[in-house]
């Protein structure tokens, strides 16, 4: 005899692999529709964490649930932690961004409640350029590094990561020397 599974069993295989969230999407995408969401929210079954995302009670929190929030958050797939907030996660640079860091493609829009919690980036970004740091999708350091160069973290930040970097095997030698480069040299652009 087959057994039925419920819709919550359904979100709850969904937020395993994302620290406990759901979004809107992927619940409809598994067959829960909205109505069912809000009713599982007033059961308290789900909790509401951030527009369009939910949490699974049932699943542990982890310390890496405001990041996978935040890139969930965005509402779409190409969505990664980015810039200082990578910085901070790779634990390369002493960096304490006050908000999160997301970057998202150049043709997105996002008009979202909740966005003020984060820094939202716009940049094209090749499948090479964003890996993986405790199940969330982030740039990696190298990239990390790249966007804060141009974004104008300060030096001496950006320096602690182009030591730190390749001495933790996070950073290619070559690319550390390329970035202290770029690093140099951003303020002789015109």
């Amino acid at each position: 005899m087959e057994e039925a599974v419920t819709a919550l069993e359904r979100l709850r295989e969904v937020a395993l692999d994302q620290h406990g969230l759901v979004t809107t999407a992927q619940a409809l995408d598994v067959g829960v529709r909205h109505a069912s969401l809000s009713m599982m929210v007033r059961r308290g079954r789900l909790e509401r964490v951030a527009y369009g995302v939910y949490r699974v009670p049932q699943v542990p929190v982890t310390p890496q649930v405001p990041y996978m929030e935040a890139v969930l958050w965005t509402g779409v797939a190409e969505a990664c932690l980015s810039h200082e907030t990578a910085l901070d996660v790779y634990a390369i640079s002493d960096i304490n961004p006050t908000r999160l860091h997301v970057t998202v493609s150049r043709s997105r829009r996002l008009r979202r409640a909740g966005g003020e919690r984060y820094v939202v980036h716009y940049e094209d970004l090749a499948p090479s350029q964003i890996g993986w740091w405790e199940q969330v999708p982030t740039v990696t350091p190298t990239v990390a590094v790249e966007q804060c160069i141009r974004y104008g973290t300060p030096t001496y930040l950006l320096r602690q990561a182009l030591e730190r970097g390749p001495r933790d095997g996070k950073l290619r030698a070559d690319d550390a020397a390329r970035l202290t480069h770029l690093l140099e040299h951003r303020d002789d652009r015109p």
